[in-house]
């Protein structure tokens, strides 16, 4: 329920941010004003819908309502990881939104490319806060995904052999199996970054 209600909050403000850039592109020059903050409102909006809209959402909210529940389990395998993975992500997304208001915030695109996220095209703290955040939404990502993983590999009933596995819990592994895999190397990535921005590695 709480990954629903962050979600749902995430999405209205993803959807705010959306309205935003649509009057912005509704008429020839600029609305807004300022180019940056175009470029921040973007940057923001694509983080906010798929770090803290799409998969707290499908993963979080919908895995752990329906993968116990079909798989007949009283609860998740691990459920204090389970509650540590959640409460992370309002601090994650805190640490978004103090990077939108640093010293005009990050607005290089929500692909975080250098060079707009180097040092020379955005010098200021914001990146730094953007980088913080993403390695705990990664680190949130990973401990949800264990939790996922091995309650389904682990914890089926003993009817319920792999063919006999309802298709929602199957996806809801391999999805765990690939994030297990994935959000690891997005924080290798954000980490070279941070150490490109402030200690001069290359």
């Amino acid at each position: 329920s709480l990954y629903f209600i962050l979600s749902l909050w995430a999405g209205l403000v993803g959807t705010g941010f959306s309205v935003l850039i649509r009057l912005e592109l509704s008429a020839p020059g600029s609305v807004l004003g300022d180019f940056q903050l175009y470029n921040l409102i973007v940057t923001t909006h694509g983080l906010v819908m798929i770090f803290f809209l799409v998969m707290p959402m499908m993963m979080g909210g919908f895995g752990n309502w329906l993968v116990p529940m079909m798989l007949s389990l009283p609860d998740m395998g691990f459920p204090r990881l389970n509650n540590v993975s959640f409460w992370v992500l309002p601090i994650s997304m805190g640490l978004l939104f103090c990077s939108a208001f640093s010293e005009g915030g990050f607005g290089g695109g929500w692909t975080l490319y250098p060079p707009l996220s180097s040092v020379m095209g955005h010098s200021g703290p914001a990146m730094d806060f953007l980088i913080l955040s993403l390695h705990i939404g990664g680190a949130s990502s990973i401990m949800a995904s264990i939790n996922f993983y091995s309650t389904w590999g682990n914890m089926r009933a003993g009817c319920h052999q792999f063919y006999r596995v309802p298709l929602f819990c199957t996806s809801i592994g391999v999805t765990s199996f690939l994030l297990i895999l994935a959000m690891p190397v997005l924080a290798g990535a954000l980490t070279m970054l941070l150490t490109d921005r402030n200690f001069n590695t290359s």
